[in-house]
Parts: structure tokens; sequence; C-alpha cells
């Protein structure tokens, strides 16, 4: 199998109240599509504002990225927390520093 780049990802509202998980091999368009569908009620990150990008991993196999996001989903709310403050303290919002 060829390698790959594959994300993990955590996407939050603007109040930072909500946290998305998902993974995908292509986190620019991914961010954008979350952005795009935007209070839209038929998905979950459209209808709770998650389109700003707080934690990333990335992966050279999909298997792999899809074992961690499935890993990630179970845990309870602070250990995401404390996750995504392990590499971003801050909770700033990462969307324009992929994207560069």
């Amino acid at each position: 199998m060829w390698n790959y780049n594959f994300f993990v990802y955590i996407t939050s509202n603007y109040e930072k109240t909500v946290l998305y998980v998902g993974v995908t091999n292509d986190l620019v368009r991914r961010l954008y599509e979350h952005k795009e569908n935007k209070g839209d009620k038929k998905t979950f990150a459209g209808k709770y504002y998650c389109y700003n990008l707080v934690y990333y991993e990335r992966f050279s196999h999909i298997e792999h990225a899809i074992e961690r996001e499935k890993e990630i989903k179970k845990w309870r709310r602070e250990k995401k927390d404390a996750l995504i403050e392990s590499l971003n303290p801050e909770w700033s919002f990462l969307n324009k520093e992929i994207s560069e």
C-alpha cells in the first residue's frame, strides 16, 4: 500500500463548547466543507458550527487514522480537552496554519 497523508482532527465551535472528531485525507478541503455546512442541521458539524480546527494528527496509513479516530471518539470530554491542550494549550484556531 502506498503511503499517503491522513489526518485525525478535532474541530470546535466558536465558543469551544462542542467538539467534532473526524478523519480525512485532505484536511484543508475537509475544513472548507465543514465551514460551508455551518448552520446545516443535517450534519453534526454544521448544526453546531464546528469548523474551527483545534487539533490534528497525521498518519501514513488510513487504517491507523481510523483506529485513532475511533479511540478518541470514545473518550469523555475531559480526556479530549487534555489531548487538545497537550499541543494547543490556548485552543487557538489552527485553520490558517494548515492552509499556508
